[in-house]
């Protein structure tokens, strides 16, 4: 059936505000703006802390990674997309779009950072603790409707992670027009990002996710992260996406 222009921009509205119930889920702060002119209320992200303490999900990911990981590298995003959306608000109110490339892509990028890291962390949890074991529920229905079964879904799932080419991430998204589950991976944090689905599970195969543990040996890290995802987080992921649809 084709779709009419408003029924694609309720579907993939859906999709948008969904992301933002799972990121705000997530722990991320939006506060109120700077009051610069012109800027519609700058919103000042901020760092989710860790749901768990740092060696939480030892052996499967160590706590000196989870260390970097957390406090270098995801606040690294989270200060450079305050900095592209202050530029960009600074561009609107001085009128000069010299830059705007440069910082649209910035905002693209450090934005899907901090979006995909603050929904990583609560997707994990202790093993035997909330991590590892299979879905139950709606969850565990739709997977085994769109994949036959867990076992195919997890390994269509980690061959995507782990054929993601350089850093990306591989992804479990939820389509809310007609219900569906898919594997995609994304190319960093934003790339091949497609409209009208959002992600509800994802690994990161960055190598600063993995390399002090595992070295170049992507695959065993994918194959020893199954032991901590936290499936009732992801559950509530896709039930974030169904309430908005």
């Amino acid at each position: 059936m084709t779709e009419t222009r408003r029924e694609f921009l309720g579907t993939t509205g859906a999709g948008l505000a969904g992301a933002a119930a799972i990121i705000g889920a997530a722990g991320t702060a939006f506060a109120a703006g700077s009051g610069m002119k012109g800027d519609g209320g700058l919103t000042e992200h901020t760092l989710p802390p860790l749901p768990y303490a740092y060696d939480a999900l030892e052996p499967f990911i160590d706590e000196k990674t989870m260390k970097i990981h957390h406090d270098k590298h995801h606040a690294g995003y989270v200060k450079g997309l305050n900095a592209a959306e202050k530029a960009l608000a600074e561009a609107r109110a001085a009128g000069n779009f010299d830059l705007v490339q440069h910082w649209s892509r910035k905002a693209a990028f450090t934005g899907g950072g901090h979006f995909l890291h603050s929904m990583f962390w609560k997707v994990m949890a202790p093993a035997g603790k909330g991590g590892g074991g299979e879905p139950g529920g709606a969850l565990a229905h739709l997977i085994k409707r769109d994949f036959g079964s867990f076992d195919t879904f997890k390994a269509h799932f980690s061959a995507a992670a782990k054929g993601v080419e350089g850093s990306g991430w591989g992804l479990l998204h939820y389509r809310p027009a007609d219900g569906r589950l898919l594997v995609l991976q994304a190319e960093n944090q934003h790339k091949l990002s497609p409209w009208g689905s959002a992600p509800i599970l994802g690994i990161d195969v960055w190598e600063h996710a993995y390399y002090l543990n595992y070295q170049n040996n992507r695959g065993a890290y994918i194959k020893q992260w199954w032991n901590v995802v936290n499936w009732d987080q992801v559950s509530k992921n896709m039930a974030s996406l169904k309430k908005v649809a």
